[in-house]
């Protein structure tokens, strides 16, 4: 890749590691950049491989450049993070499954504080 790097720019590349804390994207043949986990989308990333998987491409936007080390931070989420959303079907899927999760653990609905501490007086009195 012959293109300069510069901090605000979009670039293509390729996811070509995950690690708990960020993916390093490939950007041409002999750099490469972090996106931080903070950088992923809005909101809490619980696991990278909800949104990412190796030899996936993406565009990211240049947020930071070491002079002196050379690294370079990445963001996904600047890019426009609900564009990533529409492509991405992983994230849907995510959201969906992790919803219906939370709907059955819940079978008792939503109730007010004061309601539930009631309820659980009465269930610690039957133990």
């Amino acid at each position: 890749m012959n293109e300069k790097i510069e901090v605000g720019s979009i670039v293509k590349g390729k996811v070509s590691g995950i690690q708990p804390y960020g993916a390093f994207i490939a950007i041409g043949e002999d750099r490469q950049g972090l996106i931080h986990i903070s950088e992923i989308t809005n909101g809490y990333v619980k696991d990278i491989h909800d949104y990412l998987e190796v030899g996936d491409e993406v565009s990211v936007k240049v947020i930071a450049i070491d002079e002196e080390s050379g690294k370079i931070s990445l963001s996904l989420k600047a890019v426009t993070d609900s564009d990533h959303n529409e492509k991405n079907p992983r994230h849907k899927e995510y959201n969906k499954d992790h919803l219906e999760e939370l709907l059955a653990s819940s079978s008792q609905g939503f109730n007010s504080l004061k309601e539930k501490l009631t309820e659980w007086i009465e269930e610690s009195k039957k133990e």
